[in-house]
Order: C-alpha cells, then sequence, then structure tokens
C-alpha cells in the first residue's frame, strides 16, 4: 500500500505506532487513499508486464474487477483515475462493472 516506516519519535497524529513489550518501536505513516490507488495501478502495471492501456480487453475486465473487490472505485474520482490508466472511457468501466454484476446475478446496477 505505500506506507513508510518511521522512529516512533517522528510519529504523528494518524500515524500507527507499533509497540513491543509495552515500548514503542516502529511507526508507520500511511498514504493517503488517492495515493494508495496509484500504486496498486503501478503494482498491476508491473505483474502484467505492461502498462494497463495495452492489455487486451479481457485483461482490463480482470483488472477492473480486481480493483473494484480492492475498494477502487469507492474512492473520489477512482473511475476515473482507472479509466485514464486503462486507457478507456469511464462509461466503459461501468460497463466492465455492470457485466460483472449481472454475471454474478447481484442486479444492482452502478451510478453514473
Amino acid at each position: 500500500m505505500g506506507g513508510r516506516l518511521l522512529d516512533p519519535e517522528q510519529a504523528e497524529g494518524d500515524d500507527v505506532v507499533l509497540r513491543w513489550e509495552g515500548r514503542p518501536v516502529l511507526a508507520v505513516r500511511l498514504p493517503h487513499l488517492a495515493d494508495s490507488l496509484e500504486s496498486i495501478l503501478a503494482d498491476l502495471e508491473r505483474r502484467h508486464g505492461a502498462p494497463l492501456a495495452e492489455l487486451d480487453r479481457r485483461t482490463k475486465q480482470s483488472v477492473v474487477r480486481n480493483l473494484e473487490a480492492r475498494g477502487a472505485f469507492a474512492l473520489r474520482h477512482g473511475v476515473e483515475t482507472v479509466a485514464a490508466a486503462l486507457g478507456v472511457s469511464r462509461f466503459t468501466i461501468y460497463n466492465y462493472l455492470n457485466r460483472e454484476r449481472d454475471a454474478n446475478g447481484s442486479g444492482s446496477s452502478t451510478n453514473c
């Protein structure tokens, strides 16, 4: 997810301080959610060995399913960010999501 390890003395409000036997030993600074999405997209590119925009349609649909399972589309501008990375329109992302939901029989649709 792209967190940073810090000395516990450098910890700030939202950092997570890890303790061992009651003593702080390490702090973790988690990235903002939008930064996490960029990190996830970069990881997916590394895994596929090519820019996401160059993947075939079936693989792009698989990427969208993976991202939906990870909550990417709950983020503000998540659909736009993913669409840009995949080289498709927002409409295409919504179509991928709706097809997946229809295939699974959920019957709900995504609002545009």
